[in-house]
């Protein structure tokens, strides 16, 4: 049987990955910080899952959350955990973004590179890293932290597949760029959606038959698609004016 980790598994694309890999009949071992939705999870599906209480914003608990698994062979890994924040960067808390920071970029960091380590090592598995179509585009003003962390995993992602390929190594490496989704996101950045969002469950879909078709940049939603190919046409400067424009429709009254 085939083991799948998910971060971010108590909610929102981390569950819903969760019910996709389990209907693959994949062994789950998920993360989050709520043990009564983790648990939840676990009595819902029809394989084994094994869950790991950490919060992955501190350093710490990333490493712990590694050791916790180094007897484990993973086969898919879907690095999710992450949230965002809405606001002007002069009167947004510096506290909650350094703790997006943590989450967005250095768990994610830590976690990607221990668990491909291990991958590469028996020149097996897939890593999906949980991004953003922000992480595409040339800046976000009124989201401006958030749109910054996006861009550092799909930069990331996109570096260490070419490494990967040069190297002829089987292990594939993928970045999910997905725009609105409708998930708690919305609430924990305090924001209201300018666009209309697609559902998780059609996030993760087009996630998992991106990743068959080794896709390295994966954008589940047309709109997205298309919003991604203006922002490299047009001049920077119009792009980001034009983001911050419909940044600015999403903050929350």
């Amino acid at each position: 049987m085939k083991t799948a980790l998910i971060t971010g598994a108590t909610s929102g694309i981390g569950m819903e990955f969760a019910r996709a890999y389990a209907a693959k009949g994949y062994r789950l071992l998920v993360t989050g910080r709520r043990e009564d939705r983790l648990k939840q999870l676990q009595e819902e599906l029809d394989v084994p899952v094994e869950y790991y209480i950490f919060d992955l914003g501190k350093k710490k608990e990333c490493f712990a959350l590694l050791d916790a698994l180094k007897d484990e062979t993973i086969d898919v890994f879907i690095n999710n955990a992450g949230f965002g924040l809405a606001g002007s960067f002069v009167e947004t808390d510096l506290e909650r973004e350094i703790s997006m920071v943590k989450l967005n970029d250095i768990a994610m960091h830590i976690l990607f590179k221990g668990i491909l380590q291990r991958m590469v090592a028996v020149d097996s598995g897939s890593i999906l890293n949980v991004a953003s179509s922000a992480g595409l585009l040339p800046g976000g003003p009124y989201m401006a932290t958030y749109y910054a962390t996006k861009a550092y995993v799909t930069s990331l992602t996109r570096a260490v597949a070419v490494e990967l390929r040069e190297k002829k190594s089987h292990v594939r490496v993928h970045a999910l760029c997905p725009g609105p989704v409708d998930t708690e996101f919305n609430a924990n950045a305090d924001v209201v959606f300018a666009l209309k969002g697609i559902s998780a469950k059609d996030c993760v879909k087009a996630a998992i038959k991106g990743m068959d078709k080794r896709g390295v940049i994966i954008v589940p939603n047309f709109t997205m698609k298309l919003a991604v190919i203006a922002g490299y046409i047009l001049p920077r400067s119009l792009a980001v004016k034009i983001t911050g424009h419909q940044q600015k429709k999403k903050l929350a009254s």
